[in-house]
């Protein structure tokens, strides 16, 4: 089985053929050290993936051939959504990164009252743009081949008016709640957990998600980082009712 993957967008088949960009062709050649006749997987985010191999490199372009449709197995029942408070700098890239790792199926990033970033519109959708590459690369390394959706970041009391009904639990971590993450009832499929930035919420904030139905939990005595709050609290909604426990759902 190869090793390498790499995710490419779009529709293909068995025996067809395709021309890399010089980016994707740069990375196989001079990082991955490719050549003619090697054999690598690619997919395409939707759940598709399939053997390849590279039947030409060149300096700026190389052309893969699809030989067949391969079965993964890497995708997690729990269809988790996180909503989280945008943090700085490669804090989030973190987040954004693991999460994919630990099976999320969608990222909504958020503007709190008490985050520190500030971003317009512009800056907004490039970077969203950038954190789908991370999620991109990251399911490129953990064998995963389908790509969570990482929507354009939005103020949260905005999400809170277009928040999806169909969830069967909506969670919000708050330090010193009384019921444990842990201890919540199984949820079927869906789960909804949100997320504060490196300030955490402010109480307007907690009374509008307990306005709309979330649920306050804890995951321990102590208070986490934001980053580490997130794949902590993904890692025991997976060991529990995800693909991390030893039956899973």
């Amino acid at each position: 089985m190869p090793r390498t993957r790499l995710y490419i967008d779009g529709r293909y088949g068995t025996g067809s053929e395709m021309e890399l960009d010089a980016d994707r062709s740069r990375y196989l050649t001079r990082v991955l050290r490719l050549r003619g006749g090697d054999s690598l997987l690619v997919f395409n985010g939707d759940g598709d993936e399939f053997r390849a191999t590279m039947l030409s490199a060149g300096k700026n372009s190389a052309t893969l051939r699809i030989d067949e449709q391969t079965v993964a197995q890497t995708e997690s029942k729990l269809r988790v959504h996180l909503v989280q408070g945008i943090s700085r700098g490669e804090r989030m890239d973190f987040v954004v990164q693991k999460a994919t790792e630990l099976g999320i199926k969608r990222i909504t990033p958020v503007l709190t009252e008490y985050g520190v970033v500030k971003l317009d519109s512009g800056r907004a959708e490039k970077r969203r743009d950038h954190w789908q590459k991370v999620a991109a690369s990251a399911c490129e390394q953990c064998g995963r081949v389908r790509l969570p959706l990482v929507e354009a970041p939005v103020t949260l009391k905005e999400w809170f008016g277009s928040a999806p009904a169909n969830v069967d639990a909506q969670l919000i971590l708050q330090p010193g709640a009384a019921m444990p993450l842990a201890a919540i009832s199984a949820p079927p499929t869906k789960v909804c957990l949100l997320i504060g930035p490196e300030g955490g919420f402010s109480d307007n904030e907690y009374e509008d998600a307990e306005v709309v139905g979330f649920r306050p939990v804890a995951i321990g005595p102590r208070i986490l980082r934001t980053e580490t709050a997130a794949i902590a609290a993904l890692a025991i909604l997976q060991s529990l009712w995800g693909d991390l426990g030893s039956s899973g759902l």
